[in-house]
């Protein structure tokens, strides 16, 4: 009985792990490619960026605690801006309430905390099955970085518009899973499903950037022409 019940128990992880896990292939998509997305017009770098990483995550989603640290690494290394946006799926139990706290941290207290309650969640998801696993979570969350935490964290409902308003933006480009990824530039966007391959993406389209610099394009061209040999 014990070891069927074991064997349940990992199923369920298998097949939960498999719904966040973007259904394509794996690999680096060629540019402006992707899972059938229908509008891609927002795929675009904030403003001063040249590339950017663009990523809708869920906070309950295995896949998305793996890419968590790995697309903030090459965020820090290339030191090119992370554009987060919260995509919980309707499956998950407690993944809403989770992001309605990040982005109480984020409006309230910093951009960075919410940042880093976000990596705590990632961190401690497999200890976390309920709604009140991660109650117990974020009073613990609050109390050791010393934050006062309201009696009802978005009474207003500000908050959970703010996810939603995400969820929606997703819906309209088209994704169905997490971590949906992309590294973009102003003119091209490429979605990442294997993330050895973010490095190199990020090199690639730095580099199509850096030759679509005038500038730079003509040094390149310079640097590139043959020497003509006086005699």
């Amino acid at each position: 009985m014990r070891q069927t019940t074991m064997n349940r128990i990992v199923l369920a992880a298998t097949l939960l792990a498999a719904t966040c896990l973007p259904a394509a292939a794996q690999y680096s998509a060629p540019p402006n490619t992707g899972n059938s997305f229908k509008d891609t017009s927002s795929l675009k770098p904030p403003a001063g960026a040249k590339v950017a990483i663009i990523k809708f995550e869920d906070l309950e989603c295995p896949a998305c605690a793996h890419a968590y640290p790995i697309v903030h690494a090459a965020a820090d290394r290339y030191k090119i801006p992370v554009v987060r946006h919260d995509f919980p799926l309707k499956m998950h139990i407690w993944s809403m309430d989770a992001a309605i706290t990040a982005r109480y941290l984020q409006d309230k207290v910093s951009p960075a905390t919410a940042d880093e309650f976000r990596g705590a969640v990632f961190a401690a998801q497999n200890s976390i099955a309920s709604k009140d696993d991660l109650a117990a979570f974020t009073r613990r969350y609050f109390q050791s970085h010393k934050l006062n935490q309201p009696f009802v964290i978005d009474p207003a409902g500000l908050f959970a518009a703010e996810v939603n308003a995400d969820y929606t933006l997703g819906e309209r480009i088209g994704i169905s899973q997490t971590p949906t990824i992309w590294v973009v530039s102003p003119k091209t966007w490429v979605q990442v499903t294997d993330m050895s391959q973010l490095y190199a993406t990020i090199d690639n389209l730095q580099a199509e950037v850096a030759a679509s610099t005038p500038g730079k394009a003509a040094a390149n061209s310079k640097m590139r022409r043959p020497t003509t040999l006086q005699k």
